[in-house]
């Protein structure tokens, strides 16, 4: 008998692991073993990101296969102090002591790193290690699926908090347009709403998402291709949840003259920013990148408190279909602004 056959098995994990361009493949991968001040949680639910589709096309040299994607997650605690807990976790990892995280800026810290990035894997598999320090904990009342959503309107959060402190005009006299009706949009969108913008409009290419985003809240939603939309120069506060040069273009036609844009989308780097009319209308241009840990944390305490609607526009699948479920978004199939994978 082999030396190789004595050793005791290593205990494995079911993952989906992104292999190649758009390459899924459902296996087994080793436990994670956390680190000191490191708990294991049990992946309940995640949520498939735009992030995650750039790195599954092979759009983000960040993101190099083989690794495990996903960091959208909310879970249970199986091995640490907190043993048991219902958790939705904050993806990034932040050093605590830079002069940015020493401001609050947790988001900017140069030493951050982010889950589904090396050196970390991601949430799409059955156990994630993270910081204890990175999880918050949520009421038996709240579901997993809503709690991972904590992450994608974490984002816009952030981003309306920013547009807040930069619009001359109050939030209760905005007008708003939303550029993207996936999860990160719609939540801006949410905010916007609970802050009390009273015209929101959302623009989505995809139809199918049209009577979900419209059931989410008291927008008006269309698609920028054929429908009308705002009018030129008409929105006080510009949010960009996509991020193309496309929608840069539609960012600098909307903003009324001293507006606001906030650009949170990462589809590309280049084109479509008017900078011509930004300078001669001075219009605001603000790169949002994800949350700080406060902005993480007032968030999930509004959507327990239900200020961000029903979060009800999730789509749940097995994480064994998450092939197809990544197939089916990249096809415009997916209807719900959100898929939610349970390992």
């Amino acid at each position: 008998m082999s030396m190789a056959a004595l050793r005791p098995s290593e205990p494995t994990m079911k993952a989906l692991v992104y292999t190649a361009p758009k390459s899924l493949d459902f296996q087994d991968m080793p436990d994670p073993v956390p680190e000191d001040g490191e708990v294991l949680v049990k992946v309940d639910a995640v949520g498939i990101c735009g992030s995650d589709m750039h790195a599954y096309l092979g759009h983000d040299e960040r993101r190099p296969a083989p690794l495990i994607l996903g960091h959208e997650v909310a879970g249970t605690v199986v091995e640490g102090p907190s043993e048991g807990t219902r958790v939705v976790v904050n993806p990034l990892v932040t050093c605590g002591t830079c002069e940015a995280c020493l401001q609050g800026r947790t988001n900017i810290c140069p030493y951050r790193q982010i889950i589904s990035m090396p050196p970390r894997e991601g949430g799409f598999a059955g156990l994630l290690r993270m910081p204890e320090r990175n999880l918050h904990t949520i009421p038996a009342s709240f579901s997993t699926e809503s709690a991972a959503l904590t992450e994608p309107v974490a984002c816009g959060w952030h981003a309306v908090r920013l547009a807040r402190d930069a619009s001359r005009t109050p939030l209760s006299a905005c007008r708003a347009a939303v550029l993207g009706g996936g999860a990160i949009g719609l939540g801006a969108a949410l905010v916007l709403a609970a802050r009390g913008v009273q015209e929101i409009f959302i623009a989505e290419t995809n139809p199918a998402r049209h009577p979900v985003l419209r059931e989410a809240g008291p927008f008006t939603v269309y698609d920028p291709s054929s429908d009308k939309g705002p009018e030129p120069e008409s929105a006080h506060i510009v949010v960009d949840g996509f991020g193309g040069a496309a929608t840069r273009k539609a960012a600098s036609e909307l903003a009324t003259p001293g507006g606001v844009i906030v650009h949170i989308g990462l589809a590309d780097g280049e084109g479509g920013l008017d900078v011509r009319r930004m300078t001669l209308q001075e219009i605001t241009f603000i790169g949002t990148y994800t949350y700080t840990a406060a902005d993480f944390g007032d968030t999930l305490a509004a959507m327990i408190a239900c200020q961000l609607g029903a979060l009800d526009w999730v789509d749940v699948r097995p994480l064994e279909q998450g092939q197809q479920a990544f197939a089916d978004i990249l096809d415009g199939r997916a209807a719900a602004p959100k898929i939610m994978l349970r390992p």
